[in-house]
């Protein structure tokens, strides 16, 4: 990458978002997410019950345009060089309209303690719940893209009630998570400015809201930006991060990516990482690009839900072919009805179009060091975009309490194993209780 291209890149954003990038209150989605998200009252800080219940014209609606899929031809090569491969989404069309169930998934979000509250001029969606444990360290947790609160829904408990999932009275959590501007019941923004900076900011408010003095903070893709924005400005009560999706990347090494060579001598887990990357930056990246420069551009994503589908399948190589397995029968960290019930949030919301649109709004340099002084815990899973190295990850993060290379795992660390981020939040956030 020269320079030229690298400051293209970095003007809209581009650089930042691919190197990755009360009484029971039932409140249909057009009244709690306007346009905007606004809240039809004046400005408030109070925290209004929610749930959320589609409608059947809308489910059927969506049947009908699955079954409706103008299809085109097979791609022309064995492998998914082209993109997400016609026999996969073939096999997820006819599951989604066919065999899953948006109800079930529904009644299980709304089982859960589900709030929105305006914070600077938007209506923050976002699920709390509190353990029955004295002392539960209260922790906010921030999904990415192409994610929403779905990707945290199983770690929920062993983080609330860890006597029933392995751990101890010590290993307590209240959760807090909130979807991101843009996207799920959360409000869309109409105007610029939501960017992880200000979004950071409002996660700080929310945890000032709910009145916790002291905190800690975790999250990937998205969820990671947003969070090291939160260390970085050292809120009061911030006590702590933990990240899955880390920023490590050293000048020099970023220097050399994405054509290479790599420099002499690296070790081995630091070649895998640069070979992670090289690939990824090369061929990974289109759905980035269009995102970060051109998002308005995205009207199929909202007409066509196996065109919002194949989009979010092919985020990156080795989550879309976790995917393929799944709908081969595979039996992995996903499964079909998982996956869908992602995707569906995202149609029944419409929030493919305003969610792309935090690509457009980052200036960050994704996978570039912030210079975090917090106390930070990371775990490394080997089918991340990249498996960012330990020697580059003390560098990163100076006052690191923990890190860890998992064995198995990739972006969507709380979907896919719940079990092993819930043991590595634990041991990250043991020491600072």
């Amino acid at each position: 990458m020269n320079s030229k291209t690298h400051h293209a890149m970095t003007r809209r954003g581009f650089l930042a978002a691919t190197m990755v990038g009360a009484a029971a209150l039932s409140v249909p989605l057009g009244s709690t997410a306007k346009a905007g998200g606004a809240a039809t009252a004046p400005a408030t800080s109070a925290i209004r019950p929610f749930s959320f219940h589609a409608s059947n014209a809308d489910l059927v609606n969506l049947r009908s345009r699955i079954l409706a899929t103008k299809w085109p031809e097979r791609e022309t090569v064995e492998d998914a060089s082209q993109g997400v491969n016609l026999a996969t989404m073939k096999k997820l069309a006819d599951y989604w309209a066919h065999h899953h169930d948006w109800s079930k998934t529904e009644t299980g979000l709304n089982l859960w303690p589900n709030f929105i509250t305006e914070i600077d001029g938007l209506d923050i969606h976002f699920i709390h719940v509190r353990s029955k444990h004295a002392n539960a360290l209260p922790v906010i947790i921030t999904h990415g893209w192409p994610g929403s609160i779905i990707e945290q829904l199983k770690i929920i408990g062993p983080l609330t009630n860890p006597t029933a999932h392995g751990g101890t009275e010590t290993d307590a959590f209240d959760v807090v998570i909130p979807s991101l501007p843009g996207y799920g019941f959360s409000g869309k923004p109409t105007a610029t400015g939501w960017d992880p900076q200000r979004i950071a900011r409002a996660w700080v408010e929310l945890m000032r809201r709910l009145g916790y003095a002291r905190y800690v903070a975790q999250g990937g893709d998205w969820g990671n930006a947003v969070t090291e924005q939160m260390a970085l400005l050292k809120p009061a009560g911030l006590i702590g991060i933990h990240t899955n999706m880390p920023a490590t990347i050293p000048d020099e090494i970023a220097k050399t990516l994405p054509d290479g060579p790599a420099p002499d001598g690296l070790p081995a887990d630091e070649l895998y990482a640069w070979k992670q990357l090289s690939f990824f930056y090369k061929h990974g990246l289109g759905y980035a690009q269009e995102m970060a420069n051109r998002p308005q551009t995205l009207y199929a994503l909202t007409d066509s839900p196996i065109g919002l589908a194949a989009w979010m399948l092919d985020h990156d190589d080795r989550s879309r072919d976790l995917i393929t397995r799944v709908f081969d029968g595979a039996h992995e960290g996903l499964t079909r009805d998982d996956i869908l019930d992602n995707i569906t949030l995202y149609w029944l919301t419409n929030t493919a179009v305003s969610s792309a649109r935090l690509y457009w709004e980052s200036k960050l340099a994704f996978f570039q060091p912030k210079g975090i002084e917090l106390p930070v815990g990371v775990s490394a899973f080997p089918d991340e975009i990249y498996t960012a190295p330990e020697s580059w990850t003390r560098k990163a993060y100076p006052n690191l309490v923990h890190y860890n290379r998992l064995p198995k795992g990739g972006h969507f660390a709380a979907w896919e194993q719940p079990r092993l981020l819930t043991e590595e939040l634990r041991a990250t956030f043991h020491t600072l209780r």
